[in-house]
């Protein structure tokens, strides 16, 4: 057995290409390779070995076969859309112990064997902006383009999602009609544009109905509303201002 023991990993196809001390982790190496089609990697006893065997992958002749290997991979060519992305089951909850009042939101992930559980807290907010916050928190966590499929027990987020409701206000300058604005259009605004990042489809789940990961996500949302002491503030709500492509306005009117 060799006395070289592996100390540095170095990635030079991955989500983030470099030189790692650690293997585990999120900063680790592990989470820049696992996933991601043709991945290139090697371990090494010394950090600047790893440097040299990065430097000399990345020379014109190896970053050739490097795409070629990625082509073979994923079946595209460079500056092609890949056809096929990880696969990424998402559960959210949201709510409030009164409504406005302390709220919090749960979401829990399932990749493959991997899960990851989320939450957190407010002071002051409503159900419908946790059941929307849930899913963004959710999706921003992905660190590249997944297919995702998202269950909500919420009717307003998954009809607002997959009838096209929250589209359309953004077309119409988030107004739901000539008069009435469309309620939490930063919220709705960050939700689209991560759904143009991932492929992602919604699916509605009836709450407190004994599916296991909705239960939890709402166990997670509840204790997250009740940790007075790690409370957020949900500032657009509170201030009744909220930013949307750059413009200030009232979150009412």
């Amino acid at each position: 057995m060799s006395k070289n023991k592996t100390k540095f990993y170095a990635v030079a196809l991955g989500i983030k290409p470099g030189v790692y001390d650690r293997w585990y982790g999120e900063e680790g190496a592990e989470a820049q390779v696992d996933g991601f089609p043709g991945a290139r990697y090697q371990g090494f006893p010394t950090r600047k070995a790893a440097q040299a065997w990065l430097k000399e992958f990345q020379n014109p002749g190896l970053a050739v076969q490097a795409e070629e290997t990625k082509t073979k991979t994923t079946g595209k060519k460079a500056g092609e859309k890949k056809s096929k992305k990880v696969k990424v089951v998402i559960y959210t909850d949201g709510g409030c112990i009164d409504n406005p009042g302390p709220g919090g939101y749960g979401v829990v992930l399932l990749y493959g064997k991997k899960r990851k559980e989320l939450s957190a807290g407010y002071r002051k907010t409503t159900n419908n902006r946790m059941e929307i916050m849930a899913c963004i928190e959710g999706l921003k966590t992905l660190k590249y383009p997944c297919s995702v499929t998202l269950y909500s027990d919420s009717q307003y987020v998954v009809n607002s999602i997959e009838k096209g409701w929250a589209k359309r206000w953004k077309r119409k300058g988030w107004m739901r009609n000539q008069v009435e604005p469309a309620e939490n259009a930063d919220l709705w605004a960050q939700f689209l544009d991560l759904c143009e990042t991932h492929s992602v489809e919604l699916k509605w789940v009836r709450g407190h109905a004994g599916n296991k990961e909705n239960e939890r996500c709402d166990q997670l949302a509840t204790q997250a509303a009740l940790n007075k002491k790690k409370l957020l503030t949900d500032t657009p709500y509170e201030t009744g201002q909220t930013t949307v492509a750059g413009k200030t306005r009232p979150m009412f009117e």
